[in-house]
């Protein structure tokens, strides 16, 4: 056959099937969405607060942001579940501790938020910042499972890290309601039905000891839920009576029906932009 219509031929072939796509890389930003198969999304202003605002959980910012900071300065570090009650600052505190090791460490560490349903790709994103320059602390929130599935065995694998191992350059951070990460009805049915009952619960509960980290958050009893009310009124400056602000800040509570530092902060902004319109 002709050399010359062998060559267009080719070219023919190379356009109805062009090169894939480079891949990703952690330039250009600070945070990312992963978007399976091979797509890291920009996210170019994070939705967040400053650490110093997050009350009422001293402990927990000590534990998480000193993992963060030895892990962006290139140290030892573990995987972390952030578990326990709802609205107490679990997720925001990942965020607030990313922001800090960037502006401590600038341009150090890359936040990337992975959905629940799509843990099962956990291994390709792996595969994708196994090789880049920069450190990477991988996102999952409100973490849980209903029953053991392709998910489930995909975390499990990477918290094991597989015959490759975890990349050095990254770190896991989950938060959950569940300390188990699975209701415990699901772990009770697995006693009831299983043949090897001590086994079967040990598998289901063993995920979350691959964490290196558990930090609780525990619900907020009043003293705690007044701290940081008046922590986030002097924050914003707000002047205000303080047997007027907990008055205010228990009969917002019981509207809401229960205390956490969600409800709080959601309680000063409300008491923020009433007090602009009044004034």
């Amino acid at each position: 056959m002709d050399t010359a219509l062998l060559t267009r031929i080719a070219e023919a072939l190379e356009r109805l099937s062009p090169p894939p796509p480079p891949r990703p890389t952690l330039e250009g930003a600070d945070a990312f969405v992963w978007q399976p198969p091979a797509t890291l999304k920009p996210v170019p202003k994070v939705s967040r607060v400053e650490i110093a605002l997050l009350q009422g959980v001293e402990r927990q910012k000590e534990i998480i942001l000193d993992n963060t900071l030895r892990f962006a300065r290139g140290y030892g570090a573990n995987n972390a579940m952030l578990w326990g009650a709802r609205g107490m600052g679990k997720s925001s505190l990942v965020k607030a501790a990313h922001a800090e090791a960037n502006r401590l460490h600038p341009g150090s560490l890359a936040l990337i938020e992975i959905h629940r349903e799509d843990i099962r790709t956990l291994p390709e994103l792996l595969d994708i910042l196994r090789n880049q320059d920069r450190r990477a602390l991988v996102f999952c929130d409100d973490l849980s499972f209903e029953k053991e599935d392709a998910e489930y065995k995909a975390l499990k694998s990477v918290l094991d890290g597989g015959i490759e191992g975890r990349p050095a350059n990254v770190l896991f951070y989950a938060t959950s309601n569940r300390r188990h990460l699975m209701p415990r009805d699901m772990i009770e049915n697995e006693r009831s039905t299983s043949i090897n009952p001590s086994e079967a619960v040990e598998e289901k509960v063993s995920l979350s000891d691959r964490f290196g980290l558990w930090v609780g958050f525990h619900n907020c009893d009043q003293p705690t839920f007044f701290a940081m009310i008046e922590g986030y009124a002097a924050v914003m400056g707000l002047s205000l009576d303080s047997s007027e602000l907990r008055r205010q800040a228990v009969e917002w509570s019981v509207t809401r029906g229960g205390r956490s530092g969600r409800v709080a902060w959601q309680f000063v902004q409300d008491l923020s932009g009433r007090m602009e319109k009044a004034g």
